[in-house]
């Protein structure tokens, strides 16, 4: 298997090389599937650490890491009746003890993470698949520690089905629709923490700790619901602005046994986040992590579930602004025997790993260096050693370390360049990998701890084949500098039949904001083939990650601060001014294309930027940072009343007037996230300059503008703009 994989490399790395017999369409990307890549889904270690479950077709299978066996089938389609109908798995999760599993189906997506749907108990005993509870769908159940309880949330009340005696229980009872919410979350915070489930079981499973948003006094936000309706509807949620009122968020406990709710100690001010709590290794100890409005003070606090009471125990500060980090500590993580907890943060200039005692001191900076710390992945505790992913190499990449809890034994345990995706199993024995690299597709291994591979699960040979069959060029990355001196992390895809006695154009394609780099050698999917399809056509397409991007320290990461696109768009200018330097780039045909904060900074280039630029195309723009919501913006900006120079100065709304090139707006109109609204005031300050530009809207489709056959309308309609325009 390690031949077939060089080979298949080896094969991608030539294609640029080798006369082609086909050419890509968009049909081929968007309609017929024909690039789409094989992956392993459903994938969850199982206690033992030995073996792990995958979801396919109905059925879900147990393997074992170490060595190819045949598969134990945990449930199949033959069980998945329940109340007289037959149901589809959406997703699953096993109770603690492994005899029960819980079954969802018939997912109904609401915003980023949230979800509805219809949950099932498989017991795996008696073999009978029970619905968790009758009427309307459910949201985030979740099992007590000993299986015998799951919570729920439905109608933004907690409730608690007990699975011995049947009965259900409410916790809750003052949910309310745009008002109050028990057990989830808020748009804003679902959106910009990451997170949607609201509450968790403590550890000896007799209590529930949970938020309580109370979104009375946020604003609302409506848009028309057209979908084919002879008279369309309207639909509202809470939405705060930059600058405006958050909910008021409490966290409580609740006692199953008692059904006593005690209020936690978070402090009197009210005008602040909980981003996160988790219980700690102690069943009457919950941790609770607070942020102040403008998220440049985080404090880490542990409270007494019975009374309520808490203190601080960490507390970190920024001349900027924190961030919330992810990864399998959710940014703390409590050992076992609950005489530590690890930690991120950017406190030395870049992102690394802290332990500290259950009092607050430091232990050890277990990571140290000039790179970044991109996700803690979790720790072997038999071994007393921890894994993360870093940039160590270069922010373009993701490797897998180990390193002892002390800090020593620093261990590079992936190997191929490019990036690395693990998912380790229960004790940290073995992890499944999901490499894939700028030129080729996923690459799915098993691996030991030490960096092994143990055998391929996936690895595209059909896809890789199939490329081999198209004429692509080879996504290659470099560097340059700006005249500020800045280095930028770049890669380029140039035309198949490149002459370098020719002169071509080029799309600069970005995100540019923060939190997401583009820059990054991983395999772009269906991306990848559409710029393959415009390089086939004679384009350069080439890709920049400005200041304010990641993985390159604080520095880098946080220049940006309350100026946001003012740097940005400069450094995608010396992109423009560097290419010009180039003598196969005509200089007078070099356009973008950006996609929310890069529509943003696409409709900055073909404005404040329009000497530098002929086209652009902006889908679901940010047109002014006070129509986007509170957490996000803030958090890089503070409030607008604090710095509305901040916010007006890089506006592309206020350089209407310098609009010399073709410009193409796009947005969906039920677009809950960067409201179409955006879209609509750079319409008005447009037509108030008097400058012509193009518009398309996508009625009732979100953020994302997919579905049905969407996504091939849009990039033919972006394709045409671009042969046409550029």
């Amino acid at each position: 298997m390690k031949k077939l994989f060089t080979i298949a490399f080896a094969a991608l790395a030539l294609n640029g090389l080798m006369a082609q017999t086909k050419n890509i369409t968009l049909e081929d990307i968007w309609k017929n599937g024909i690039f789409v890549s094989k992956g392993i889904y459903g994938l969850s270690s199982m206690k033992d650490g030995v073996h792990y479950t995958t979801l396919k077709n109905d059925t879900i299978f147990a393997y074992e890491y170490a060595r190819v066996s045949k598969p134990e089938v945990i449930i199949g389609k033959n069980n998945l009746m329940a109340d007289g109908k037959i149901i589809s798995i959406d997703g699953y999760a096993f109770s603690e003890d492994e005899n029960k599993v819980l079954i969802w189906a018939n997912t109904e997506h609401i915003y980023r993470h949230s979800t509805r749907e219809n949950y099932y108990v498989w017991d795996r005993k008696t073999g009978q698949l029970t619905a968790l509870s009758a009427g309307e769908k459910q949201q985030y159940a979740r099992f007590s520690g000993d299986g015998n309880k799951v919570a729920f949330v439905r109608a933004n009340n907690i409730f608690i089905r007990d699975l011995v005696s049947g009965k259900e229980t409410k916790v809750t009872t003052d949910g309310l629709q745009n008002n109050i919410i028990n057990g989830a979350t808020d748009w804003v915070h679902e959106e910009e923490f990451s997170f949607s489930v609201g509450y968790c079981w403590s550890p000896d499973n007799k209590k529930i700790a949970y938020y309580k948003f109370d979104e009375s006094k946020v604003k609302e936000f409506s848009f028309t619901e057209y979908n084919e309706q002879l008279y369309p509807s309207e639909y509202k949620f809470k939405y705060p602005k930059a600058g405006e009122d958050n909910s008021v968020v409490t966290i409580h406990v609740y006692d199953v046994a008692t059904a006593a709710d005690q209020l936690m100690d978070i402090g009197k001010e009210t005008n602040q986040y909980i981003p996160r709590i988790k219980w700690t290794k102690d069943a009457n100890t919950l941790s609770m992590l607070r942020m102040n409005r403008h998220q440049n003070k985080l404090e880490l606090l542990f409270a007494n579930a019975g009374t309520g009471v808490s203190k601080v125990i960490y507390t970190e500060t920024s001349d900027t602004y924190l961030d919330i980090h992810e990864g399998e500590g959710d940014y703390v993580y409590f050992t076992s025997d609950n005489k530590n907890f690890i930690i991120q943060s950017e406190k030395d200039g870049y992102n690394h790993l802290y332990m500290y005692d259950m009092t607050g001191k430091l232990v050890s900076q277990v990571t140290k260096g000039k790179w970044d710390v991109m996700s803690y992945e979790g720790m072997d505790e038999k071994n007393k050693t921890l894994f993360y992913i870093a940039s160590e190499t270069t922010a373009t990449e993701k490797d897998i370390y180990s390193v002892k809890m002390d800090g020593t034994g620093t261990k590079k345990i992936s190997t191929g360049k490019g990036v690395n995706n693990p998912e380790f199993s229960t004790g940290m024995k073995y992890y499944i990998n999901h490499y894939s690299n700028a030129n080729a597709p996923e690459f799915i291994t098993i691996n030991n701890s030490e960096g092994k591979q143990l055998r391929v699960l996936e690895d595209n040979a059909g896809l890789v084949k199939k490329i081999e069959e198209y004429a692509v060029s080879k996504k290659e990355f470099f560097t340059f500098k700006t005249s500020e001196n800045i280095e930028l992390n770049a890669w380029m895809i140039k035309p198949v039949h490149f002459d370098a006695g020719k002169k071509y154009p080029v799309l600069l394609v970005f995100y540019g904001g923060p939190g997401n780099n583009m820059v990054v050698n991983t395999f772009d999917g269906r991306n990848y083939f559409w710029y393959q399809l415009l390089a086939e056509k004679g384009y350069v397409i080439m890709c920049v990650d400005n200041r304010g991007t990641m993985y390159k320290g604080t520095a880098f990461k946080k220049c940006t601060y309350k100026q946001l696109g003012k740097l940005e768009v400069a450094d995608q200018i010396e992109t423009a001014k560097y290419l010009a330097t180039l003598s196969y780039v005509d200089k007078s045909r070099i356009g973008t294309f950006g996609w929310s904060y890069g529509g943003y900074l696409s409709s900055l280039c073909i404005t404040k930027g329009a000497d530098y630029f002929k086209t652009a195309i902006a889908v679901a723009p940010v047109t002014n940072w006070r129509y986007y919501d509170n957490i996000y913006t803030e958090r890089f900006m503070q409030l607008p009343q604090e710095n509305a120079s901040g916010y007006d100065d890089n506006s592309p709304i206020n350089y209407v007037d310098k609009l010399k090139g073709k410009y193409l707006l796009i947005h969906g109109s039920g677009d809950d996230n960067v409201h179409y609204q955006n879209t609509m005031e750079m319409v008005n300050a447009l037509v108030k300059a008097n400058k012509q530009f193009d518009l398309f809207v996508y009625p009732d489709r979100n953020h994302g503008i997919s579905g049905g056959n969407t996504r091939f309308h849009l990039y033919t309609k972006m394709t045409d703009f671009i042969l046409g325009n550029l």
